[in-house]
């Protein structure tokens, strides 16, 4: 009993009603002005649906009606570039539409089929529900309860059915969540190559200058203690420079999408991998130019965390890569004999990235040992 009154004390129950309210207002005004034709509204949706921005603005007030107490909620940030998220738009203000219709036709009969029954039941006349009149009938009186239950389970059944429909209708598309996993791919890479420069200009400033001073107190010399401090001094000025010219990296804005690496730019990784001692044998078949730009792009990156898994893991050792593409379609494979204490499949976080990739593309991945004893990474992307 406690579980089915919980929804009375909520909040929330109360906002979702308001959100179902909303269209509503607007409709009654044109049925004043035109009865006859009630279907209209419905029909001017369509084109206010697919105008990009309006899905912010839907998105602004499910987050504030429908989901008042939730931690974050699953809607999209971004106007609706793509037609199909347009007509997701579309579908969602028609929905919203027609269960406000009812919610609000119901909010305002049940009750007052309830009165009428109260009514009747200590003889008071109605003209609600002519159907009531007549003789009072004490029944009437058990019967008046009903209609606010109904009510009540009416109201918080549509607010669940209509905070569905705009996680679903709402949400962001599979190309968006690309998108997005994309940006925080950039900026944990981005992050990454930061830390890696202070870490080794400051780390390398610290170093010098406790070795220096240290050398300094031990010599007991003016002389060397100058050169010492002149060596400090230097070694300081040059670490601010870095310091500073991170920080400067850290105040541009995010770079397009157009300007990040495709697999067109995968001759640099395998020459990175080389450097660091990785014996590679890379294989090309295809023309890399005729795939679509965030499959490339995300090719890119799946080849990048395979590179630098072998190098995690196996160290210099001999790998072979293979990138081919026919018919539009990708495939990668990257492989490299396992190291003495082999990690068990799937577990990297980078691999699981490769597979959340794959799968938002169509595509599939597989890594694990193959069948030969190698360590194998072997993405295929369909068709973009």
């Amino acid at each position: 009993m406690v579980r089915l009154l919980r929804p009375l004390v909520r909040g929330r129950t109360y906002t979702r009603l308001l959100h179902l309210w909303v269209p509503v207002a607007a409709i009654s005004v044109w049925l004043w002005v035109e009865p006859r034709l009630p279907w209209v509204p419905l029909l001017v949706l369509v084109p206010v649906g697919l105008i990009p921005a309006v899905r912010v603005g839907e998105v602004m007030q499910a987050r504030l009606l429908l989901t008042p107490d939730a931690a974050e909620a699953d809607f999209s940030t971004r106007p609706a570039t793509a037609w199909r998220d347009r007509w997701r738009t579309v579908l969602w203000l028609e929905i919203r539409t027609l269960l406000g219709g009812v919610a609000a036709y119901l909010s305002i009969w049940l009750p007052i089929v309830a009165y009428a029954l109260a009514a009747r039941a200590v003889g008071h006349e109605t003209e609600d529900l002519p159907a009531l009149s007549g003789e009072p009938q004490w029944a009437y009186g058990l019967l008046a309860p009903l209609p606010l239950i109904a009510l009540y389970g009416i109201v918080v059944g549509l607010g669940e059915a209509l905070t569905a429909a705009a996680r679903r209708l709402l949400g962001p598309s599979a190309a968006e969540r690309l998108s997005a996993l994309e940006e925080r791919t950039e900026q944990l890479l981005e992050r990454n190559r930061i830390a890696r420069e202070l870490h080794d200009s400051i780390g390398h400033a610290l170093t010098v200058a406790v070795v220096q001073a240290g050398a300094a107190r031990a010599a007991n010399s003016a002389e060397f203690t100058d050169r010492a401090l002149t060596a400090i001094e230097e070694t300081g000025r040059a670490a601010l420079e870095d310091l500073e010219r991170v920080l400067g990296v850290l105040r541009e804005s995010e770079r397009p999408a157009g300007s990040r690496p495709t697999l067109a730019d995968a001759g640099r990784l395998l020459e990175s991998a080389r450097a660091s001692g990785a014996k590679v044998d890379a294989e090309v078949a295809g023309q890399l130019e005729t795939l679509p730009g965030h499959v490339s792009r995300e090719g890119y990156r799946m080849l990048q965390e395979a590179l630098t898994n072998v190098l995690r893991h196996a160290g210099a050792v001999p790998a072979r890569v293979r990138i081919e593409v026919a018919d539009g379609a990708l495939t990668l494979d990257v492989r490299n004999p396992l190291p003495d204490a082999s990690v068990a499949p799937g577990r990297g976080g980078g691999l699981r990235g490769i597979r959340e990739r794959a799968a938002l593309l169509g595509g599939r991945a597989h890594t694990g040992p193959d069948d030969a004893g190698d360590w194998a990474v072997r993405v295929e992307l369909p068709r973009g």
